[in-house]
Order: C-alpha cells, then sequence, then structure tokens
C-alpha cells in the first residue's frame, strides 16, 4: 500500500512537472517572439531615423554646393569651387549610405533611383553655369534665366526627399502598430508563467519534504563513505612514502657494501703498486724517462685513490652534530653560499617560506651541504635569468621544502637515477654532489624526491622531522 501510495504521487509529480514545463516551453517561446519584434521594431526605428537624417544632410550638402556656387558667380572667386567640389563628393557618398540602408526595399529604391536623376540634373545645371560664366566672367541674361531652373530643380529634389521620408515614417508605423499586437499576449503569458511557477513551488514543497529525508540518508552515507575513502587513500599515500624511503635506504644500503667492497679491493693493490714504485725508484738507474714513468703511475694511483675516498664519502654513515633551528634559517645560510653563482648567472630566487614552520633538529653544517649541493645543481641547469623557488610548510606532521628551478629539466630515466654515485647528466660533474645529499639527509631519518619534465624544469623535495 505506502509503495503504490508513494508511486502514486511519483507519477502526479511527473505529470505536473511535464504539463507545467510544456506550458512554460510555450509561454517562452512566445515571449521569446514577442520580445523579438520589439527589438525589431527598435532596430527598424533606428533605420528610420537614419534613413530620414541622411536625407536631410544631402540637402544640406546639395545646398552648400549651390551656395558655393552662387557665391563664385557673384564674388568670382574660384577657391568657392573647391567648396562645391566638396559637396559634390559628400552628396554622393551619403546618397551610397541611403541606398544600402534602404536595401531591397521595392518602393524606396525606385523612389531613390528618381531622386538620383533629379540630383544629376541639378549638378548638370550647375557644371553648365559654371561653364557659361567661367567664358565671360559676366552674369548675363542667360544665367539669370537658368537660376530659375536651378530653383526648381531644387524643390523637386526636397519634394522627392520629402516622399521618401513619408514613406520611411509610413513603414515604421505599420510595423509598430503590428508589434502592439503582440504585447497584450506578453501581458496574459507573463500572467500564465506566474501561475505555473505557483504551482511548481507547491509541487516542489510537496515533493520536498517528502524525499528530504531519504535524500539526507543518502547523503549521510555517501559522506561517510567518502570519508573512509579519503583515510584509505591518505594511508595508501603515507603507505607509498614509506615504501619509497625504504627503497631509498635499500639503495643506499647496497651501494654503501659495494662502496666498501670496491674500497677494500681496490686499495690493497694499489698498496701493493706504490710499494712497487718506491722499490723500483731505488733500484732503477735515474733517467727522464724512467722518473716520468713513476710520476705517472703514481699519480693516477692517488687519483684512483682519491675517488675511492669520495665514493665512501658519500655513503657513508657520518657522525652528527645535532641543533634546534629554523629550516628557513637553513636555507639562507645555504643560499648565502651560493650567493656568487647566482650573481653570475643573474638568477631570481623567489621564497615562500611558512613564518609558523617548526624548527627542525639537525646538523646545521652537513645539512647545509646538502641543500648548498641542490641548489648548485639547480644553478647549473639553468640558463642565465633563470628563477629559483624555494618554498617550506608543514605537512603530515613533518617539515617539506621544496627547491624548484626551471632549467632544461630531465627525461624521466634519468630522474631514476638522480641519487646513484657518479651518475651526472653535467659536462664536467662527478656525480657525488646529489648522492652526498642524499646520504646526509637519509642519516637525519628524511627523505629526498626529485620529479622533472624535460624544457620544463625538476623540484626537489626534502622532508625531514620537527624538532
Amino acid at each position: 500500500m505506502v509503495k503504490k501510495f508513494f508511486d502514486k504521487i511519483a507519477r502526479r509529480t511527473r505529470i505536473g512537472f511535464l504539463a507545467a514545463f510544456a506550458l512554460l516551453l510555450v509561454s517562452y517561446i512566445l515571449t521569446f517572439i514577442s520580445t523579438q519584434k520589439v527589438i525589431d521594431q527598435a532596430n527598424w526605428i533606428n533605420h528610420t531615423n537614419r534613413v530620414i537624417h541622411d536625407l536631410d544632410n544631402m540637402l544640406g550638402f546639395i545646398t552648400k554646393g549651390e551656395s558655393s556656387f552662387r557665391g563664385y558667380i557673384i564674388s568670382d572667386n574660384k577657391n568657392l569651387l573647391a567648396e562645391y567640389d566638396k559637396s559634390v563628393k559628400n552628396t554622393d557618398s551619403t546618397f551610397q549610405h541611403i541606398k544600402l540602408l534602404i536595401g531591397v526595399n521595392g518602393i524606396q529604391r525606385k523612389n531613390l533611383d528618381t531622386l538620383y536623376e533629379l540630383i544629376e540634373e541639378k549638378f548638370l545645371w550647375i557644371e553648365n553655369s559654371i561653364s557659361i560664366y567661367s567664358s565671360t566672367h559676366k552674369i548675363t541674361s542667360t544665367l539669370i534665366q537658368e537660376s530659375v531652373q536651378g530653383i526648381i530643380k531644387m524643390k523637386n529634389i526636397e519634394a522627392q526627399s520629402l516622399m521618401m521620408q513619408s514613406e520611411e515614417k509610413a513603414s515604421w508605423n505599420s510595423r509598430a502598430q503590428q508589434v502592439s499586437k503582440y504585447s497584450g499576449f506578453i501581458k496574459f503569458f507573463n500572467t500564465i508563467s506566474l501561475i505555473i511557477a505557483i504551482i511548481l513551488t507547491l509541487y516542489s514543497i510537496v515533493v520536498y519534504n517528502k524525499e528530504n529525508k531519504a535524500k539526507k540518508e543518502e547523503e549521510e552515507k555517501a559522506k561517510d563513505f567518502r570519508e573512509q575513502l579519503e583515510k584509505r587513500v591518505d594511508q595508501l599515500a603515507d603507505l607509498n612514502q614509506e615504501l619509497i624511503e625504504l627503497r631509498s635506504l635499500e639503495k643506499y644500503a647496497v651501494t654503501g657494501r659495494i662502496a666498501r667492497t670496491i674500497a677494500h679491493e681496490v686499495r690493497n693493490p694499489l698498496t701493493n703498486i706504490n710499494l712497487s714504485i718506491e722499490q723500483l725508484r731505488s733500484e732503477v738507474t735515474e733517467s727522464e724517462s724512467a722518473t716520468l714513468f713513476f710520476d705517472m703511475v703514481v699519480r693516477n694511483s692517488e687519483r684512483i685513490n682519491h675517488l675511492v675516498s669520495d665514493l665512501l664519502d658519500s655513503t657513508r654513515v657520518a657522525e652528527l652534530n645535532f641543533t634546534e633551528v629554523s629550516i628557513n634559517d637553513v636555507l639562507d645560510s645555504s643560499l648565502n653560499l651560493a650567493s656568487d653563482r647566482i650573481e653570475l648567472k643573474q638568477i631570481k630566487v623567489i621564497k615562500k617560506y611558512d613564518p609558523d614552520i617548526c624548527p627542525i633538529f639537525v646538523d646545521v653544517q652537513k645539512i647545509e651541504i646538502a641543500f648548498l649541493n641542490i641548489f648548485v645543481n639547480a644553478i647549473e641547469a639553468m640558463d642565465e635569468n633563470g628563477i629559483l623557488e624555494i618554498s617550506t610548510e608543514n605537512k603530515n606532521n613533518r617539515c617539506i621544502a621544496k627547491i624548484k628551478d626551471n632549467g632544461k629539466g630531465m627525461a624521466k630515466g634519468e630522474v631514476g637515477r638522480l641519487f646513484e654515485p657518479y651518475f651526472t647528466t653535467k659536462e664536467k660533474g662527478n656525480g657525488l654532489g646529489l648522492a652526498n645529499s642524499q646520504n646526509i639527509i637519509l642519516g637525519h631519518n628524511g627523505s629526498i624526491s626529485a620529479e622533472s619534465e624535460l624544457g620544463v624544469g625538476t623540484t626537489f623535495t626534502v622532508s625531514l622531522n620537527f624538532g
């Protein structure tokens, strides 16, 4: 019974909404048509005013041209003929504009053709009169008789222009009467629309009261599900970050073992080589070539020993002297150490420090070295006038520092090997700077990661525990 009752209400509601929608649609269509008619009438009013205004302007230009002609006859001043020529051009330009406005209106097109012939006759009469006067420079009886014809021609032009203006006004009045017929429809359908709006409001209240409770229950369920999903996503993000850090630690530990093994296996033979060289020096007769070869062996032996020491330093867990300090101060100190490089390449530094950042507990000198290596890497990746952006924030109970450059960037495969010892994309780099930075940060139970895109730049993210 309850289900049938609600189905009945839903069916009636749908019918009511459909009926109301249909009435509103019809009302809207008719209102739209009526409004469009009013807009069209407004456009026609503007059109009529422009035609009447242009006709008046054209009469003014013709009158001004005739005045200039008569002034020339009276004063024999040829400068007035320039004013006459200007009036002829303005008359022609205005006539062409009227022609465009009239368009395909058959009656007005015929009237305009007649007006054009009258204007041509008027200007032809003026041209003939100018020619007669120019030959004699005297006001003859012929000119006086011709002036009467000029007045008649001007009256014909004015009469034709008035007739065209009257025709435009008549057309406008006819359209205005048609539009006025639609005003009653607008009022009627606006009233219908108001009634329909009231009906829809009543239906909406009924439907809302019956469905609001169920809607709230569904919203609560959706909210609980959303919160659980967000928690799961956060947990997954934390686990993923932990996994990344564990992989970094594992990679770091493996690298350390390999480095120590290599150091042991390489330094023993190097020791034997150095001892052998010293023995040979004492037994072999001194000569220039022998000294050259001995020095060459010793020099390369020392170079190999130095490389092995650098590798060990980049993977060795150093003894740390912890001090409580603000990460903002540490970053500024590291920036000062790289200030000469920044000034040389005219790098713009943008700081977005969190002023309320919590203090960290670190070995200041070593953390400064770690950040310095990152800054140097970023500076060398940028051209002159690059932008180095540094930001700090508190996030998930960790202190986060981000160092972003707009340098050349790296491919995805290069980013994955960025912290490996001896891996470098620079021509003169040894590939130990970032490995050393990772060693220091991991020694502080922190993490470091990098994101990069070719042609866009690279962003380093360092995460450290609060003090």
